[in-house]
């Protein structure tokens, strides 16, 4: 929902990683489930004029490989990662781009070669997925649609352009399961493994305690009485007697959810932003809320039931000893986006604080007054450890550096701008055994088979014609 949106990617690159991606199966997602792998990242260098991007970058056996393809292919992945790294990292990866999509095109031929194909089915199952997650991560429908008018092309076009990529991905992965088929390791082997191989396994990345100032940029007080005056009319049709799905479903600024009358299912504390929470716990089951406020903008509320979250045999789940309470409201939405001048002035606040905290102001004192950071943290902007590994690059990079004490720079994500202060560091260091102990066999088996499949993918390269350009 509205609570936890990414920044949006390119349609086409979107859904072009997210076919890729989700005709791959096997990848694991815990940290001991896979071998480490760089990610070098940054936005590509581009080549100057539609002659050089249309260049020859490499020739296998008789087909070629574009100099375009592997800028999208870099931009692609750049985009994911998020990474900035120096112009010679951009062109390593630029290689490794390049050198990955060879294997893609031999393996797409042993494919074909084998008679390995997609189903119809398949393919157009493996594009809707694509879709719907490229609508996800933009931010809902209106955000797609408004995208794909400015990349000059219908969701059909977008669609026809990627069966083509679904099925050869849904082959390749075929074709891999039939080269290398999974194979179960037991536990005694898994761990044995381990003790022999700890290279192979990513490291715990090194952990900071955190405690964090957030300036959201917000409208200014015209904008916002606007919104307010506009929800205050809406909550008017409905407290005279207008149903609350219908007016949702006309004027909710919320995609994800105006189409089916504003309905969030049902959600626990914490899965919304703070100030949504505390409105909509406060809610008896039926009651419609006054004009609520939040850095999405102005919602109205209305509590329809509460559950108990339960465990798989049945059970309630408990916090703290008391039953895990789960809320099913619905929400209207009136959305308000901050604009250029309001940006400006979140930063120069932002700013402000950071030289206050230099100066020593108390930071606690500086979060009471001025932070809206809508993340779990306490009343003193007391984070707790977070890995490095899990933060965007920007925020990586800004705090990698600071020893315990030190306030960082001013640092933006898609909530705002930011100021951290560290209070402590914990080093990397390697996974110990009784934390990965479960996840382990699973994990040795895909390192396993991934081995076999690099060397099998080598052996088609050493037959392979191949020619750099």
């Amino acid at each position: 929902m509205f609570a936890r949106r990414a920044a949006a990617l390119a349609l086409v690159l979107a859904c072009s990683a997210l076919v890729a991606t989700a005709a791959t199966t096997g990848h694991a997602t815990h940290p001991a489930a896979a071998a480490a792998t760089s990610k070098p990242a940054a936005k590509p260098v581009a080549k100057s004029g539609d002659e050089a991007v249309d260049a020859v970058a490499a020739m296998v056996n008789d087909e070629a490989i574009l100099v375009s393809d592997v800028e999208e292919g870099l931009y692609s992945y750049l985009q994911q990662s998020g990474l900035r790294p120096d112009s010679m990292q951009v062109d390593t990866l630029r290689r490794q781009v390049l050198d990955s999509i060879i294997n893609d095109r031999l393996l797409e031929a042993e494919a074909k070669r084998q008679g390995i194909t997609a189903s119809d089915a398949e393919v157009a199952k493996q594009v809707d997925n694509a879709i719907a997650g490229a609508k996800e991560r933009i931010g809902g429908e209106q955000a797609f649609q408004d995208q794909l008018k400015r990349e000059g092309m219908t969701e059909a076009q977008l669609r026809e352009r990627y069966k083509a990529d679904a099925a050869k991905a849904i082959a390749v992965d075929r074709l891999k399961a039939k080269q290398v088929p999974p194979r179960t390791v037991t536990q005694a082997e898994a761990e044995l493994y381990f003790a022999g191989h700890k290279d192979k396994f990513p490291r715990v990345p090194s952990e900071v305690h955190l405690q964090v100032i957030q300036i959201p940029p917000a409208p200014d007080s015209a904008a916002l009485a606007n919104g307010l005056a506009r929800i205050q009319a809406i909550r008017k049709r409905i407290a005279a007697g207008e149903k609350f799905a219908k007016v949702a479903a006309e004027v909710s600024e919320d995609p994800g959810s105006a189409k089916s009358g504003g309905d969030l299912g049902f959600f626990t504390r914490g899965h919304m932003v703070k100030e949504f929470d505390d409105a909509a716990f406060a809610l008896a089951n039926g009651e419609l809320s006054q004009p609520v406020r939040s850095p999405f903008g102005w919602h109205l509320i209305q509590a329809l039931e509460r559950d108990t979250v339960k465990t798989v045999a049945g059970r309630d789940s408990t916090d703290d000893g008391k039953p895990l309470v789960e809320l099913h409201a619905r929400h209207i939405l009136v959305h308000l986006t901050p604009n250029d001048a309001d940006i400006e002035r979140a930063h120069l606040l932002a700013v402000r604080i950071r030289d206050e905290a230099i100066k020593g102001t108390n930071f606690a004192t500086l979060v009471h007054r001025y932070s809206h950071y809508d993340g779990p943290a306490n009343e003193d902007g007391d984070v707790g450890f977070i890995s490095l590994g899990n933060l965007q690059p920007q925020i990586h990079a800004g705090l990698d550096s600071l020893e315990v004490g030190q306030v960082s720079d001013v640092l933006t994500n898609q909530s705002g701008f930011n100021v951290f202060k560290v209070l402590d560091r914990h080093a990397e260091r390697e996974y110990k055994l009784e934390e990965i102990r479960e996840e382990l066999p699973n994990a040795v088996a895909e390192i396993q088979r991934r081995e076999k499949i690099d060397a099998w993918v080598k052996s088609l390269r050493d037959k392979a014609q191949i020619e750099y350009r």
